[in-house]
C-alpha cells in the first residue's frame, strides 16, 4: 500500500490517498507509468475512515489488475476537515481530484460515497460506476430515515443517544438496529471501549452534515435521465430494503443504469471479509460476462 495525498481545489487542503497495486513495482505515489492500466477510485460511506475498505481493496485491485485508489473523505484521518458550506458539491470536487490526479476512469462507492458518486457522473466524466447500497434521496424517500434528535444529540454532546437514533434511522446494522433505544445506547457505550467504536463516535459529527447533504440534494426521475456513465448499482440481500428499492426505480427508468441484488450480503458488504462482491464488481468494470473472472483464459 502506498500513501500519499491530493490538494483540494478548493484551498481547504489536502485529501489522503491509499494506493492497492496487484505487482509489487509500484509507482511514484499520485503518478501513472505508461504500463500501467487506468486506476479505480473507492468513496468510502458515512461514520467511517477508509482503513476499513483496504482488505477490499486489495482484492478488488488483485482481481482487476489494476490500482485501485481509496482515500479518506473530508473530516477523516490526515483529510481536511469538512469546509463552513459543505455539501455534495465539496465531495463531487474532491472525487474529480483524486481521479485526475491518480490516473482513474472508474468510481466504486459504498453508501454515501454511492450518492457522491451518482451525483459527480451526472456532472462530470466517469468511464463506469458501481454503487452498493447508494444512499440516494429520490422524491424525499429518505426523509423519514432523518431523525432532528440525532443533531440534538450530536450538539448536546450526548453521543450515545446520537448513535442510537442513527442506528436506528438507518436501519443499516441489521437485526441490531431493531433493538430499543435504551439496548442501543448501551451497546454504544460498550463499543466506546474499541478503537472502532470510538473512531465512531468521533465522526457522528460528520455523519449529520452527510445526511444533510443527501436531503438537500434530493432528486427526481428526470434528474438521472441524462446519465451517460454505465452504472451498476447493488444491494446487499440483507440490506435495508429501500437501498434496493432506489435502485430498481432508478434501472427501470435510466438506459445507463443496471440492478442487482448481492445474495447473502448486508450494508456492510464491501468491509466484510470475502471475495463475492470485489468478484462481482470486477466483472462489470471489466466488461466480462458474468461468471467470468477478469483476466481468466479465453
Amino acid at each position: 500500500m502506498e500513501t500519499w495525498t491530493v490538494e483540494t481545489n478548493d484551498g481547504g487542503g489536502q485529501l489522503e490517498v491509499h494506493t492497492f497495486r496487484p505487482a509489487s513495482n509500484a509507482s511514484i505515489p499520485g503518478s501513472k507509468a505508461p504500463a500501467e492500466p487506468a486506476g479505480v477510485v473507492l468513496v468510502h460511506g458515512t461514520l467511517v475512515t477508509d482503513s476499513l475498505y483496504w482488505p477490499f481493496a486489495r482484492t478488488l485491485s488483485v482481481i482487476l489488475g489494476r490500482p485501485v485508489h481509496s482515500y479518506n473523505r473530508r473530516g477523516r484521518g490526515h483529510s481536511a476537515p469538512q469546509p463552513p458550506g459543505y455539501s455534495v458539491d465539496t465531495e463531487i470536487a474532491d472525487l474529480q481530484a483524486v481521479m485526475e490526479k491518480s490516473g482513474s476512469n472508474d468510481v466504486v462507492a459504498h453508501s454515501y460515497g454511492g450518492f457522491v458518486a451518482l451525483q459527480a457522473a451526472r456532472r462530470a466524466k466517469i468511464n463506469k460506476l458501481v454503487t452498493y447500497d447508494a444512499a440516494v434521496s429520490l422524491s424525499g424517500n429518505l426523509t423519514g430515515r432523518w431523525r432532528p434528535e440525532l443533531e440534538e444529540a450530536v450538539t448536546a454532546g450526548q453521543l450515545d443517544h446520537a448513535w442510537a437514533h442513527l442506528v436506528q434511522g438507518l436501519g443499516t446494522a441489521g437485526p441490531i438496529s431493531y433493538l430499543p433505544m435504551g439496548a442501543l445506547r448501551t451497546l454504544s457505550v460498550l463499543s466506546a471501549r474499541t478503537r472502532l467504536g470510538l473512531e465512531m463516535r468521533s465522526l457522528l459529527p460528520t455523519a449529520v452534515t452527510e445526511m444533510r447533504a443527501v436531503l438537500d440534494a434530493d432528486a427526481h426521475l428526470h434528474d438521472f435521465m441524462k446519465l451517460s456513465t454505465p452504472t451498476l448499482m447493488l444491494s446487499g440481500g440483507w440490506s435495508p430494503s429501500y437501498f434496493a428499492e432506489t435502485g430498481r426505480i432508478l434501472a427501470g427508468a435510466v438506459p445507463a443504469i443496471d440492478f442487482a441484488i448481492v445474495p447473502l450480503q448486508f450494508h456492510e458488504g464491501p468491509l466484510r471479509p470475502g471475495k463475492r462482491l470485489a468478484s462481482r464488481i470486477a466483472r462489470f468494470l471489466s466488461g466480462n460476462p458474468v461468471g467470468e473472472e477478469p483476466g481468466s483464459a479465453t
